[in-house]
This record gives structure tokens, sequence and C-alpha cells, in this order.
């Protein structure tokens, strides 16, 4: 039993073969270029809106969400299903940390990009994830 404490409850990696994989894969890269460059256009000006203005929130939200998940059907348009994830908040001087863990194929991918200025904090994280 000490052992297995030891070395911890993971399982033994999974041999990879070296040869390229037949599945489709998704450049995370160029989406997250995309994701960063349309956080500071759509948001680089803005300030977050007095409480009878929300609405504006919701609007950019959508509107970054749906942008991004067009990009991403032009980047890979088959063989993915896209999940957009999208939160703004005001920025009041407070810390933030979030983490992500997954278990999936090596052709799933995952982009994620933080936008900040004095009045909003934005993020924004898109999956790829594989369906054949």
């Amino acid at each position: 039993m000490a052992a297995l404490m030891a070395s911890g409850l993971r399982s033994p990696p999974t041999p990879r073969s070296s040869a390229p994989s037949p599945r489709p894969t998704f450049d995370n890269d160029l989406l997250r270029a995309y994701i960063k460059k349309l956080l500071q256009t759509t948001l680089g000006s803005a300030s977050w809106p007095e409480a009878r203005e929300r609405d504006k929130v919701k609007a950019w939200i959508k509107e970054i969400g749906e942008r991004v998940k067009e990009r991403m059907l032009e980047i890979q348009p088959r063989g993915f299903k896209y999940i957009v994830l999208t939160q703004i908040n005001e920025n009041l001087g407070q810390g933030g940390r979030a983490d992500l863990v997954c278990h999936w194929e090596d052709s799933d991918a995952v982009a994620q990009e933080v936008f900040a200025n004095d009045s909003i904090i934005s993020i924004c994280v898109a999956f790829a994830v594989r369906t054949i």
C-alpha cells in the first residue's frame, strides 16, 4: 500500500507511435492569435457599463462567442464539436486564477486568452473536440 501512495494513483503512460495520426487536427495557435486580437479590438476601449446598461456585457459576450465559433469552423469545418466559453467581469483590482484539466485524444485542442483593461477583465476559452 505504501508503494501505491508513494507512486500516486496515476495510470501508466500510453505508448505513442511516431507515425503521424490520420485524424484531423485543429490549429489552436491560429485560433489563440485570433481570440487575442478579437478581445483587444472588441473590448480595448470598453468600460464597465452602469447598471441600466448591463445588456452591453451580454452583447459583448454573445458577439465574442459567435465570432470565435465562426473562426473555428473556418479553421476546421468538419470532424470537431466546438465549445466556446466567454466571461466578462468588472475589474476592481481583484486577483484571479483558473486552471483546466482534460483527458482527451491527441487531436483535440483548447485555446484560451485573457484580456484586461482598467475597467474589464475577460477570458475566452475555446475547445475543439474531435468527433470522428
